[in-house]
């Protein structure tokens, strides 16, 4: 009979387990799964919009009014952030009334092994920046993206670094096991881990998975 659990395949002689199991059998989940290649590191903020005006067709994804702004706001945040290490766009989320205040993400590219563990709390401050330095336009047929009248300068709202949604690991652990691993930063790496990960502040001395 083939002994193999989790979707291993017998092969006559041992188990061949899919990607992350491990055991004679496939029977344990791996301590700990390195995501940092497979997950987009994003920085979610706040941009308000002084010089548009919120209207219904707004609330319609598929819509030319909605469809536009969208376009418009992508492009005023690349030239705004094209300078900061990483960038790799905008991902616009919601749109709501304020005149209108998007929520989005700032997309960064992962930082190499090599570089140290302060790069995305840098790259953080560097987003910051460069949008406090932004010139809002005299011409308000531009998007002026700040909390200040076209014209004026702005600040921006603090933004939110989404490393500890529990949802971040289910797409890359085991089915059976995923209820068990959560994501956790150390250093330039994002990793799925257990109760049986070394060196976490959860760790506990497993025995046998």
């Amino acid at each position: 009979a083939d002994p193999c659990q989790n979707g291993g395949r017998w092969t006559g002689m041992s188990c061949v387990c899919p990607p992350h199991l491990e055991g004679a059998f496939c029977q344990f989940g791996a301590p700990t799964i390195n995501i940092t290649g497979e997950v987009d590191f994003s920085v979610r903020m706040v941009a308000h919009i002084t010089n548009r005006n919120f209207s219904e067709d707004l609330k319609n994804t598929s819509s030319n009014a909605y469809r536009s702004l969208v376009d418009e706001f992508i492009q005023t945040m690349d030239r705004i952030y094209h300078n900061v290490s990483g960038y790799g766009g905008v991902r616009v989320l919601t749109l709501t009334r304020g005149s209108v205040i998007v929520n989005y993400e700032v997309l960064l590219r992962p930082p190499a092994k090599d570089e140290p563990t302060t790069t995305l709390d840098h790259r953080v401050q560097e987003l910051l920046e460069a949008f406090s330095a932004v010139a809002q336009p005299q011409n308000c047929s531009y998007l002026a993206v700040s909390g200040m009248p076209c014209g004026a300068g702005g600040s921006q709202d603090s933004p939110d670094q989404d490393f500890s949604s529990l949802d971040l690991c289910r797409n890359y652990t085991p089915a059976n096991f995923s209820r068990f691993y959560q994501p956790y930063r150390m250093q330039s790496s994002v990793l799925c881990t257990t109760s049986c990960s070394l060196n976490v502040p959860i760790s506990i001395d497993c025995k046998s998975g």
